[in-house]
């Protein structure tokens, strides 16, 4: 080929390049360019929070610690008020953590921890390798053959529960380890985290399905550390009102995440609920500004230790900075990076008159695509509110990304694409319960 040709193709590729970057790269950093400033500052407080720098929110390197002395930061910054002298509210919890080594090993190949498999939350720490047999549904629906099957000495053996979903009574007994063995797995679809205030007399490992190799014997390494009296934190900051100072709308948005699992894994929480502070944070900036000064004095609380059974709320409950009796209104916010399939209101059902108000306000603005109304339930911080007679919702974004309380709820692949709109109708609910 000679030179001239050479160029030719040369140019070609460079103007199929620079036509393959404007259709693809370029307007992805427009749209987000474009974005405003709500916006802008969801991104930085999201990609913060959910940066490995925060080990997960967790209880490994004061993960939790470094979260909220962010969020305090942040909450000083707009000069908002505190009910104490540090804007904390200390309690403390016992969990079970894992900052040493973990290892799995099928037949000597060694697993992506996170990614292949996890240990459940509640595991000690241990080390062995040992024979494995499988059990699943086929066995345990002929008697006679399970029967024989639980008659083996399972004391050196790993049980390899195959867990498809349909359980029966005897898969979920031999996943509670009722015949003694060195160690539990779970073959899962997906891997699902959570916290753990408690440690199990057992090793229990979940690995992903198509990660197992069907292997003779299985290595097991697991360091826990099991910690009675962790020093925790909730995170307090207020607005007074200008005509009801004494009388409070709160928001609210659990800050911790499921931390690290060994050195290799850390869980992000971006969605789950990096965003959720995001909201918190956008609103405490809003009515911090002089024009937007608000009539009822508004508080914004981060909750800790949500993941680990709703802690946070359940002692501030306990324990509260202003009377409950005095709060007109409590929104919690958890899960607000998504929102293609709108929003879900849990107690909707309970607080009809604000459910139909927010439905209305969305009507009237055309802000998202649904607001779904669901009944009681006790899966955030609204929870301890609303059973202490406090009116309490907790909204929720639905749709997009289904990472969750895994590896993969990044910054980077969560959209915040209603984040925009889903605030502007906050701030109109607000409207509403101000007047």
């Amino acid at each position: 080929m000679d030179k001239f040709n050479v160029r030719k193709e040369i140019t070609a590729l460079r103007v199929l390049f620079i036509f393959l970057f404007s259709s693809f790269i370029v307007p992805s950093v427009f749209a987000q360019e474009n974005k405003g400033e709500i916006y802008q500052y969801a991104r930085k407080i999201v990609d913060t929070m959910a940066s490995e720098s925060m080990h997960g929110r967790g209880y490994v390197n004061d993960g939790d610690k470094i979260a909220a002395n962010y969020i305090r930061t942040e909450f000083q910054k707009n000069r908002l008020q505190s009910f104490t002298e540090n804007y904390f509210q200390p309690f403390s919890l016992s969990i079970n953590t894992f900052p040493g080594k973990i290892s799995v090993k099928t037949d000597g190949i060694e697993l992506t921890p996170g990614k292949d498999f996890i240990v459940s939350s509640r595991s000690p720490s241990y080390s062995g390798k040992h024979a494995v047999v499988m059990a699943d549904e086929k066995l345990v629906s002929k008697k006679k053959r399970f029967k024989k099957f639980l008659k083996q000495d399972f004391l050196n053996k790993i049980i390899v529960v195959n867990d498809t979903g349909k359980q029966t009574t005897g898969l979920l007994e031999l996943a509670d380890n009722s015949c003694k063995a060195a160690a539990i797995i779970s073959l899962k679809e997906k891997l699902t985290w959570s916290a753990s205030q408690k440690t199990a007399a057992f090793p229990l490992i979940e690995i992903v399905r198509s990660s197992y190799n069907n292997p003779k014997e299985v290595e097991i390494t697991i360091e826990n550390k099991f910690i009675p009296d962790y020093q925790s934190q909730n995170i307090i900051a207020y607005i007074k009102g200008t005509e009801f100072p004494d009388s409070f709308i709160v928001f609210s948005a659990h800050y911790d995440h499921l931390g690290q699992m060994g050195k290799q894994a850390y869980f992000p929480g971006a969605n789950d609920n990096a965003s959720g502070c995001a909201m918190l944070l956008n609103l405490a900036n809003h009515y911090s500004l002089p024009e937007n000064k608000p009539g009822y004095s508004m508080v914004f609380i981060a909750f800790g230790a949500e993941e680990a059974g709703l802690l946070g709320s359940a002692y501030f409950t306990e324990n509260p900075l202003f009377p409950l009796k005095n709060i007109r209104f409590l929104l919690n916010m958890d899960i607000m990076g998504t929102g293609e399939e709108g929003i879900t209101v849990v107690n909707g059902s309970v607080f009809k008159e604000e459910f139909d108000t927010l439905v209305k306000i969305n009507a009237q603005n055309n802000f998202i695509k649904e607001v779904k109304i669901r009944g009681k339930a006790a899966n955030s911080d609204h929870y301890f509110f609303s059973e202490k007679g406090v009116k309490a919702f907790i909204i929720y974004t639905m749709g997009g990304t289904k990472a969750y309380h895994d590896i993969y709820d990044r910054p980077e692949t969560l959209p915040l694409n209603e984040f925009e709109d889903l605030f502007k109708m906050i701030l109109k609910f607000n409207d509403y319960l101000q007047n």
